[in-house]
């Protein structure tokens, strides 16, 4: 079987793109699937190749370098791409692509015409989900609204990209959602036949290290107090500034805890939201893998209040150390985290022209684990064993592999 992944490297960090196909990659080793990695848009000069442990890597610079592409180009380019695979792909047996972009339809269209082969796709975002904060209510209000009616730009944006990816969708052979969730949407939404969809989560290699909490926390300078962690982007589809409210309101009852914040993004809104709490903040920016799993392990709680998360890495993580978390019940995030088991959900709000969270009940959850340190300690266990159960990489694995052999069976 022959597998060519596909990845661009102008996107490659965002939306846990560039994770997954790092641990796809490292869990397939050692099987009997010979994979390609492909990578779009290559800073590079000229067409690239080499192999590293097995693995063969192909660059493909991009068109124009740092001009603005039209439609018309990217077909163009995507065109040229599959000349030149059919070129230099000499096994053309069990040949499956896995694309990991929306609004790919050309190129997924392109390869079927070129090469007896099989199309995969896994859905890594939805791009209404980011322009909505996942407000699918609003969504579906969109996608009814009457032809004859004056659309507004970010209207207009939604209903093209949802076009974009439904024809996608329809072109591949089978789709891989993160979520129970988004496989019902494209069911629901996209009309996508169910049995095209598998539900497969994604799966870490695990890390977690048995670290003394109290030497980390001197090595840090980090208070003897309760402390919990939000890492990801500062970004408003992450929530942040609702963690921010609530933790203002969650000082006035309980002022010996501290807040760790990793990640990079826009500072100067979301440090404005710090006035007079700035000593019971820590802002890391962004930080290397080793340092920020050292926070996991300093955390006593971890928050994650998302509009929009698939099947959240960081969320992952955190189960990997056995952090309790709160997180939102957006999109996959509230099958991640179990309600009462492995964390606490804190519902997302949705109207017709926004989604919020209810930063008094945010607030409450977190004083509650705060107050309680064996039902922290519980939920922090019941975590490590969802971890372990559902998105281990020896698990991820396994359904990988059953779901490529199930393509040529």
């Amino acid at each position: 079987m022959n597998l060519y992944i596909f990845n661009e490297t102008r996107y490659g960090a965002i939306y846990g793109v560039g994770t997954y196909i790092r641990e796809l990659t490292a869990t397939l080793k050692n099987s009997d699937i010979n994979i390609c990695m492909i990578h779009l848009f290559s800073d590079r000069t000229k067409i690239y190749a080499e192999e590293i442990d097995g693995i063969k890597y192909w660059f493909f610079p991009a068109p124009l370098s740092g001009q603005q592409q039209h439609q018309e180009q990217w077909e163009i380019y995507h065109r040229n791409i599959v000349y030149l695979l059919q070129l230099h792909i000499q096994d053309k047996k069990n040949l499956i692509f896995h694309l990991n972009y929306n609004q790919k339809g050309q190129l997924a269209e392109e390869l079927k015409k070129v090469f007896d082969c099989k199309i995969v796709v896994t859905v890594h975002y939805l791009s209404w989900c980011l322009k909505l904060s996942g407000n699918v209510t609003r969504f579906r209000k969109i996608l009814a609204s009457e032809v004859n009616v004056q659309l507004d730009d970010v209207t207009n944006t939604i209903e093209e990209s949802y076009q974009l990816e439904k024809t996608l969708f329809e072109k591949a052979d089978h789709i891989i959602c993160l979520s129970e969730n988004t496989r019902q949407i494209l069911q629901d939404d996209y009309q996508i036949e169910p049995d095209k969809i598998a539900v497969i989560y994604n799966g870490l290699i695990d890390r977690n290290s048995i670290s003394d909490k109290l030497k980390l926390r001197q090595k840090y300078h980090i208070p003897d107090v309760p402390v919990f962690l939000f890492a990801g982007r500062l970004d408003d589809i992450k929530g942040l500034k609702y963690v921010l409210w609530a933790f203002k309101k969650m000082l006035k009852t309980q002022s010996n805890c501290h807040f760790i914040i990793a990640g990079n993004g826009a500072f100067d809104i979301y440090m404005k939201e710090c006035e007079d709490i700035w000593m019971h903040v820590t802002w890391t920016g962004m930080i290397d893998r080793e340092r920020l799993y050292d926070l996991y392990s300093i955390a006593d709680i971890g928050v994650m209040p998302s509009f929009h998360e698939q099947c959240s890495y960081v969320a992952i993580e955190m189960m990997m150390h056995g952090v309790p978390l709160i997180a939102s019940t957006t999109t996959g995030l509230k099958e991640t985290v179990e309600d009462g088991i492995t964390g606490l959900h804190v519902p997302v709000i949705e109207y017709n022209d926004r989604a919020e969270i209810n930063t008094d009940l945010l607030a409450e959850k977190i004083l509650y684990l705060l107050q309680n340190p064996d039902e922290r300690q519980r939920m922090g266990t019941n975590a490590r064993k969802r971890y372990e159960t559902v998105y281990s990489s020896e698990i991820f694995r396994k359904n990988m592999l059953d779901f490529y052999h199930s393509l040529y069976e």
